[in-house]
Order: structure tokens, then C-alpha cells, then sequence
């Protein structure tokens, strides 16, 4: 009896320890195997630039990506070993997932989602509100969503028992007039927000 070990793909490769989800694969793109995927950014420039994709379906292994295009808001994808569509189909729901170090360089001033997640959130009078645990998108701009720091969560805190289990989360538009710097170096981003708001 063999185990694997748990930093080797079925193929023997091994599996980064910075694999990010960026997508999922939504169903085939036509007749001749490419795939359809929903990417988690705008732009999907992490799928469109990565040449090796890992693919979590039916276990944790590395493909390559021959081609891919922006289509619609989706990423369409030709991936190495899959030819025709019904092996395309086989593949939806897999999450896509890609080295965090294989993402582009972006411009000052832009950050990927995944590298504000654990952030510590400090407002301009140097009180903390919490820690960033997920991003998201309300369609005008990205949210910051913020587990509510100790000394928020005890000024919040006149809910019945099975309510206290929760932790206030508190909801920060990703926005110049609110965000005033983000400093991953340090791991902290400041905010113009009260603790009252």
C-alpha cells in the first residue's frame, strides 16, 4: 500500500505551495475540447498569462494551457489532453488554480484580491477595526470584508447567545475615499472609518 505524498500531483509534479483559485471551468467552448471558464477577476489576466493551469478534477494535477482569449466576460481555454467536447464537459465545476508567483506585475496603486486577504484594517486615529478575510464585488467597486476587530466586536456586542457565535463583520468600500493606504509589507491597510459606523 502507497500513499502520495501530499506535495506531488498524481503525475509526480510537484504541487506549488502558492496555488491560487482563479476560476472555474463552466462547461465546453464548442466542438473541438476548449473549455469555458468563469474567472474570479475582470480582466483574467492570471489564466490568460499562466502557460500551466492545476485543475482540482478528478485530483490536484498540472495542465497545460496551449491558448485562451477573453470571450463574453469568460476565459475560453485549449488545454493540453483535452480534445473534443465531451471531455470538455467532464471538466465542469473544476476549479482552476494558478501560482500566485506567475500572476502579472500590476501598476501601482493595484492589488489582487488575494494578497489584501489578512490584512489588519486600521482607521486614520490608529484604532483597529479587524482583519480583511474576503473580497467582494457589489458591481460599482470591490468591498473589503472585515472581521470585526476584539474591541469592536465587545462595543457591538447585545445579541442573544446563538448570534455571539458570529463575528461582526464590517463592510468597507475598496475606494480612494475610504482605503487610504495598503501596505502588504507591513501587512496593514488604513481606513477613514469609524468604529461607529
Amino acid at each position: 500500500m502507497s500513499a502520495n505524498l501530499p506535495n506531488k500531483s498524481d503525475s509526480g509534479v510537484s504541487i506549488p505551495d502558492d496555488l491560487v483559485q482563479v476560476g472555474y471551468v463552466s462547461g465546453a467552448y464548442g466542438l473541438n475540447g476548449w473549455v469555458r471558464i468563469k474567472p474570479f477577476s475582470s480582466t483574467g489576466d492570471a489564466l490568460l498569462n499562466a502557460r500551466v493551469w492545476w485543475l482540482d478534477k478528478p485530483a490536484l494535477h498540472d495542465v497545460g494551457m496551449m491558448q485562451a482569449k477573453m470571450h463574453s466576460g469568460d476565459v475560453v481555454a485549449q488545454l493540453m489532453g483535452v480534445s473534443g467536447r465531451d471531455a470538455a464537459e467532464a471538466l465542469k465545476g473544476t476549479s482552476v488554480q494558478i501560482p500566485r508567483s506567475h500572476f502579472p506585475i500590476l501598476p501601482d496603486g493595484e492589488f489582487y484580491w488575494v494578497d489584501l486577504i489578512g490584512l489588519a484594517v486600521d482607521n486614520l486615529q490608529g484604532e483597529s477595526i479587524g482583519i480583511v478575510h474576503d473580497m467582494m464585488d457589489n458591481g460599482a467597486h470591490p468591498i473589503l470584508r472585515i472581521t470585526a476587530s476584539t474591541a469592536v466586536a465587545s462595543d457591538t456586542s447585545d445579541t442573544s447567545a446563538a448570534e455571539d457565535d458570529k463575528q461582526p463583520e464590517i463592510l468597507i468600500p475598496f475606494v480612494e475615499q475610504f482605503v487610504k493606504t495598503v501596505d502588504r509589507k507591513s501587512g496593514k491597510i488604513t481606513v477613514d472609518w469609524g468604529l461607529d459606523y
